[in-house]
């Protein structure tokens, strides 16, 4: 049995429809309370864990880092440390944003991380409690989420679609769209293998092609037959309380090389989304 923490998070929803899982929302594992999680997987006695729930409202993180990093890092961390006494395989989900965001060149496991903002720093926190537990585990950073659930970039653009026929979107920013649903099977996918003895580590997985903003826009509304105009404009035209990175793009030769899985196309996925949004 796969334990999740988390439930109506993107990741979390698509966990429950693609398999057999229990999944823990707030009220059963407040991730605001680390002992209460790290008992919750002493109760269910899983065969994996996957923490698919953090605090992701990413400017709010300015003024909360505190209580950000109780949810991103140490809960994380005290599930980590129960899933290595126990000797269970724990997957956990995380984010570009503990990179600076500068450059162009996709980023690779290896590279120094410099995360710009409180919500990144918060992730970097949770990675660094997860690999300290010493368990087998994998880190999965992934980017710019999107599905038919909850709040994301694609349904608010098709909401701003609704009222609006022109829009200013952020074009200097560059990353990798991905499919919730393709996250889900990557790691119900690495799940077993951890269990069959193969090595963790950290690993990252995002959406191909690269795109901006504007071009994720323009290309929803595309596949929906929205007829708006999209104006690219730069980051600083469209400020925010937290530092967004210029460079999203994410390496994902590793994962290929150690378990044959290999990145998303995030337009397939897409078009699977406006489909079940009933676009297209």
């Amino acid at each position: 049995m796969i334990l999740v923490f988390g439930k109506t998070g993107q990741v979390a929803r698509e966990l429950q429809r693609q398999a057999d899982v229990v999944a823990l929302g707030r009220a059963q594992a407040d991730l605001s309370d680390p002992a209460a999680c790290a008992a919750a997987i002493a109760a269910h006695a899983p065969t994996a864990v996957i923490n698919a729930a953090a605090w992701t409202a990413v400017d709010a993180a300015e003024d909360h880092e505190a209580e950000a990093h109780v949810i991103n890092a140490d809960a994380p961390g005290a599930m980590a440390r129960e899933c290595a006494g126990r000797g269970i395989p724990f997957l956990h989900v995380s984010t570009d944003y503990v990179f600076a965001g500068d450059g162009d060149r996709p980023w690779r496991e290896t590279d120094p991380v410099q995360p710009q903002n409180a919500y990144g720093r918060t992730k970097l926190a949770g990675e660094e409690a997860v690999r300290a537990a010493g368990g087998v585990h994998i880190i999965l950073r992934t980017a710019w989420v999107f599905s038919s659930h909850g709040n994301n970039f694609v349904k608010t653009m098709l909401r701003l679609s609704e009222t609006r026929d022109a829009l200013s979107v952020v074009e200097d920013q560059v990353g990798c769209p991905t499919p919730a649903a393709d996250i889900t099977a990557t790691l119900l996918a690495l799940a077993p293998r951890l269990r069959d003895g193969q090595p963790g580590g950290t690993y990252h997985y995002g959406g191909q092609p690269f795109t901006s903003w504007a071009g994720f826009a323009r290309e929803t509304f595309a596949g929906a037959g929205r007829a708006v105009t999209v104006t690219g404009i730069a980051t600083r035209d469209y400020p925010t309380p937290a530092a967004r990175p210029l460079n999203s793009r994410l390496d994902c030769a590793k994962l290929a090389t150690d378990f044959g899985i290999t990145p998303p196309n995030w337009k397939a996925g897409l078009a699977a989304v406006l489909k079940e949004l009933g676009h297209g």
